[in-house]
């Protein structure tokens, strides 16, 4: 079985586990950690994850942050400015931030979206360097309903987590989805 497939049955295993009400939204996070070099063949089997998801009797949404950067960057006035200096966009990060929070937020605020709705996110080793994952994770926390997932290129140990294998790694108590041990 390939590490892949070892994933899918550990994230298939945890989400068909009948879900405790009244956790707080740090409660409800997922993430499925992979290794970075796999990033493509996550994506090419996103569908799986989301049917497997559906077989266990919950919604699926997916969010996909891959081109947050470079939209918010082609909405900003003075963008030209910023690739002559890019030092200088170190400021205007924090607005980013908020973005990529609102756009998260607001999936998790869509009507349709219950206690038993997945909503799963990729693309996060875009906002690398840009944004913290983990300041992104705490800021939508409250408004999670269901579950969140977050496909998580990057290592996990010791409750640290470390995008794409980064010196810096934080401790967040999500649920850790691994290849090689149970959840």
């Amino acid at each position: 079985m390939s590490k892949l497939e070892k994933l899918l049955r550990e994230y298939g295993n945890h989400i068909a586990i009948p879900w405790q009400h009244g956790l707080a939204g740090a409660q409800r996070v997922i993430f499925i950690v992979y290794d970075k070099t796999d990033e493509l063949r996550i994506r090419t089997r996103v569908d799986e994850f989301e049917l497997t998801t559906k077989n266990a009797a919950h919604d699926w949404k997916l969010l996909d942050l891959s081109d947050s950067f470079p939209t918010w960057m082609a909405g900003l006035d003075y963008r030209e400015n910023y690739f002559e200096a890019p030092e200088d966009i170190d400021g205007l990060l924090p607005q980013f931030v908020d973005t990529v929070v609102a756009s998260v937020t607001d999936l998790l605020g869509q009507p349709d979206v219950t206690d038993q709705t997945v909503i799963a996110i990729m693309g996060i080793a875009c906002l690398f360097g840009f944004a913290k994952v983990s300041e992104i994770v705490q800021r939508v926390a409250p408004h999670i309903r269901g579950r969140l997932v977050v496909f998580f290129p990057g290592e996990y140990e010791n409750n640290n987590y470390r995008l794409l294998d980064a010196r810096d790694g934080w401790n967040y108590l999500a649920v850790p989805i691994t290849a090689h041990s149970k959840a």
